[in-house]
């Protein structure tokens, strides 16, 4: 049975746009579109060498980005200027704004529902038919941007420089799950970044990330980061229990 890698767990285009805001703690009526746009593509680079297909969507926030900071650098002559211009950023972050509000408010009601399932009992009819697929689950947000950009960071120090002679790295994605989990069951504890050597191809590098994501969505991995741009460790499911229950 060939296994199965579902990427739609990238929420979209805006949410990784409102997530370089919060990570910068930048001010979104006050984008500094330079500044976001370089981080943008760089996420988005990531993505397309992940699968291509997945890209599709994030391509017009890109692009309005590129567009919006080549307007801001062309020579304005405040002499001849009789009214004043609009600002170019203000359709995208009116787009950012509504975006930001909607999430806030599906996160209010997530809360709520967690809040009335303590208090309430679940009627017998209200069960589902059977246990959830963790495949069908995704991972956190800020958790998944927060290790795509880790990944980022990895490929441009450890990777290999391309050659004229391709290599590409075909092991299964689930051989990696395997390696993954048996590595966690020993050492307990490992920095995100040590799972890739110096000098690996980008396409291991590609599957070794993949089956990191699989590993944290179906609960047989998690990851935690102490601080903002800090380290990212990843530990096994007992660990995160533990720490929970702490």
């Amino acid at each position: 049975m060939r296994f199965r890698v579902q990427l739609d767990m990238f929420a979209g285009p805006l949410d990784l746009l409102l997530y370089l805001v919060k990570k910068h703690e930048l001010e979104v009526l006050e984008i500094p579109i330079a500044r976001v746009a370089e981080q943008y593509l760089e996420i988005l680079a990531v993505l397309e060498a992940v699968d291509v297909d997945a890209v599709g969507d994030f391509l017009e926030i890109a692009t309005q980005l590129m567009e919006i900071k080549s307007r801001l650098m062309l020579p304005r002559h405040d002499e001849i200027e009789e009214e004043p211009v609009d600002d170019p950023r203000h359709e995208l972050v009116a787009r950012l704004l509504e975006y930001k509000r909607y999430k806030e408010a599906a996160n209010v009601l997530e809360e709520r529902a967690r809040q009335w399932q303590l208090r309430f009992e679940r009627r017998v009819d209200d069960l589902n038919d059977g246990p959830s697929d963790p495949a069908n689950q995704p991972i956190h947000e800020v958790e998944l941007w927060d290790l795509v950009s880790a990944f980022n960071r990895v490929i441009k120090q450890k990777s290999v420089e391309a050659t004229a002679k391709i290599r590409y790295d075909d092991t299964p994605i689930e051989v990696h799950m395997e390696r993954i989990k048996e590595r966690l069951a020993t050492e307990k504890r490992i920095l995100f970044t040590d799972f890739f050597e110096p000098g690996m191809h980008r396409s291991r590098m590609v599957g070794l990330f993949l089956a990191l994501l699989e590993l944290i969505r179906h609960h047989h991995a998690g990851v935690e980061q102490a601080e903002l741009f800090g380290e990212i460790w990843v530990l096994p499911p007992q660990a995160m229990e533990a720490a929970a229950a702490a």
